[in-house]
């Protein structure tokens, strides 16, 4: 929202943008040098956009970039009397004599070119604010996006020597030496999980899909728990299916150890009464932020994280589940889950913390005869994307849901559930069994229950 009296106002420099142009009409492989700068909106001048978009366009189909070429590829777009004709194609190539510094005047484009953005997405936002039938909530949400993908855009990496990731790899093996449990990521707090992973890795997307029924809410609400709240390690949680009341009432009937039917109930006796408030301050002081937004679109989620781990310092985000989450300029289902797949493996790698999102599976599963009903790749619900996406998928499978009581060793599969790790791209793959306590809606480690009983028959 930027008026025309105020135009000629905006942040550029002309100079730089012509030697730029000039520079790559000089010498094609000096493109090279600022394409992973420029793009052709970040040239204020009309000319200087069009002429820098057929260069990229030339160079995309491995063309040679002169004078001749650019000219002839504009004239075929049909804008080169909006350049000025061949004359300003001439007369840009004539006030360049070297390319040395045109990485340091690209870079002198970009900046104005990132001011005259914040000026557009503050003027569009002040224009907003002014209508009163605006929500405030979307404004302030439309705002912080806008700014992180303005942020995020405009910083980027650029390579370097193999010195600086090898001092970072050393620093990391030599952290992990020292570390008896060899965990090297964030715990899950499920000692079996941890010991395939080595704890969740930064920037990695962990998909942990299922069927309905199989308790994937209640593992990854029990990770977070085990984390906050045990372990005091700040969580992000996005909740697009359960209220945040339901689920902290999950929560109060996992550390409580109180049936979630008498906490839904509220019929709970004077023992656990006492229980239930000798851990509420514990739950209360805990680092754990939960966002229950219906309908959350996947931009708004990378808004939300960023400030999460901005203010509150956030080590790890789970998304309860993935295909609720939504990306309104995709139209086809399949194309709108990949795209969210990969904004979700994008949001992991720039904040640099793990990212756990629930999947659901396809109903192959169920149409598979006999004993079979283990979930495979193939069962991931619409997108190979999220295979192709995701550091590790794993599946949570309880056989007992079945009605299959035995392995075929003969244990006891009641009350078990094994979490299958398919892909993991930076380990092994494997399975992990579980005890399931379903009155409690939580997750434990096989031998969590046996140790935490034998405390107890001591204590009496």
């Amino acid at each position: 929202v930027i008026s025309m009296s105020n135009l000629d106002s905006l942040p550029k420099d002309i100079e730089a943008e012509e030697a730029v142009i000039g520079g790559l009409l000089l010498e094609k492989k000096a493109y090279y040098d600022v394409s992973s700068i420029l793009s052709p909106d970040d040239f204020y001048d009309e000319k200087h956009k069009i002429i820098y978009q057929s260069i990229q366009d030339l160079s995309s189909i491995d063309e040679n970039i002169d004078i001749i070429t650019v000219k002839d590829d504009v004239e075929r777009k049909g804008k080169l009397n909006d350049i000025g004709g061949a004359f300003t194609l001439m007369q840009l190539s004539s006030k360049v004599v070297s390319t040395a510094h045109i990485q340091s005047h690209a870079r002198i484009v970009k900046e104005s070119s990132i001011k005259r953005q914040i000026i557009h997405i503050s003027g569009k936002l002040y224009q907003d604010a002014k209508d009163l039938t605006k929500d405030t909530k979307e404004l302030l949400t439309e705002a912080e996006t806008n700014l992180f993908e303005l942020t995020t855009n405009s910083i980027k990496k650029d390579y370097t020597s193999i010195r600086e990731p090898l001092n970072e790899a050393f620093e990391e093996i030599e952290s992990s030496a020292s570390n008896p449990t060899g965990i090297t990521g964030v715990e899950s707090g499920l000692e079996d999980i941890d010991r395939i992973t080595a704890g969740w890795q930064p920037s990695n997307l962990i998909i942990i899909a299922a069927r309905p029924a199989m308790g994937k809410t209640a593992l990854v609400v029990t990770m977070a728990k085990n984390l906050a709240i045990d372990r005091g390690i700040p969580i992000g949680f996005f909740s697009l299916e359960m209220s945040k009341v339901e689920l902290v009432k999950r929560i109060i009937s996992s550390i409580c150890e109180i049936s979630s039917d008498v906490v839904k109930n509220g019929q709970l006796s004077p023992f656990e009464w006492k229980n239930l408030d000798r851990s509420r301050s514990l739950i209360a002081e805990s680092p754990f932020y939960i966002d229950d937004t219906a309908n959350l679109s996947i931009f708004e989620l990378k808004s939300k994280a960023y400030r999460m781990v901005r203010e509150h310092g956030v080590k790890i985000l789970f998304v309860d589940y993935l295909q609720l989450v939504t990306a309104s300029n995709k139209s086809v289902r399949e194309q709108e889950v990949a795209f969210i797949s990969r904004q979700l493996k994008g949001l992991a790698k720039e904040l640099d913390i793990p990212v756990i999102a629930l999947s659901q599976l396809n109903r192959g599963v169920e149409n598979r005869e006999g004993i079979n009903k283990r979930p495979q790749l193939s069962d991931l619900r619409e997108s190979g994307a999220i295979e192709q996406d995701a550091d590790i998928v794993a599946f949570l499978h309880r056989p007992e849901y079945y009605k299959i009581y035995q392995d075929e060793q003969g244990n006891d599969l009641r009350g078990i559930a094994e979490l299958i790790f398919a892909k993991n791209r930076h380990g092994r793959v494997g399975d992990v069994r579980m005890r399931f306590i379903g009155k409690y809606t939580k997750f434990e480690s096989i031998n969590d229950r046996i140790n935490s009983l034998d405390t107890l028959s001591e204590k009496d």
